[in-house]
């Protein structure tokens, strides 16, 4: 195969509410924390483990004022996008590195009624996800029995 490919798909809940930057001539970015969970059970103590990782999501112009409506802290949102890696300098002038999911699509998936607010039926980026895909995600999550324990 001599193409390559950048594609991430989360499915998780944010982890803060959506934090808006403007710009000149119109644009927008919006930036949240999306936390994923990995569970299992440790064999040798019988003990449940949950293991967190965050990811920074990067939306921009109209999708970042959907997710700034729509999106507040502890919300199920699927994610769509890719990875890019950011270098830059701190105040000491040492190279920090910052990895993002530049975000090209999303699916709300807290329900209506257990959001503090009207989600719009589509997504904001410029595909949707088929039906089939998002539809059936939680219903996987309901049928292992996995609850979420986030502290949020």
């Amino acid at each position: 195969m001599s193409g390559t490919l950048n594609k991430v798909m989360l499915i998780g809940h944010t982890g803060d509410e959506v934090k808006m930057h403007y710009f000149e001539g119109g644009g927008s970015i919006g930036r949240f924390p999306l936390a994923t969970n990995e569970s299992y059970t440790n064999r040798t103590t019988g003990e449940k483990v949950v293991n967190t990782e965050w990811h920074n999501i990067v939306v921009r112009n109209k999708g970042a004022e959907i997710c700034e409506k729509y999106l507040k802290k502890g919300d199920k949102v699927y994610i769509e996008g890719r990875l890019k890696t950011r270098k830059w300098q701190d105040d000491s002038g040492n190279d920090r590195y910052s990895t993002e999911i530049q975000c090209t699509d999303f699916t709300f998936l807290t329900p209506k009624n257990e959001s503090g607010s009207t989600m719009p039926q589509s997504n904001g980026g410029t595909q949707q996800p088929s039906q089939q895909a998002t539809s059936s995600q939680p219903k996987t999550e309901e049928h292992l029995g996995e609850e979420d324990d986030l502290p949020f």
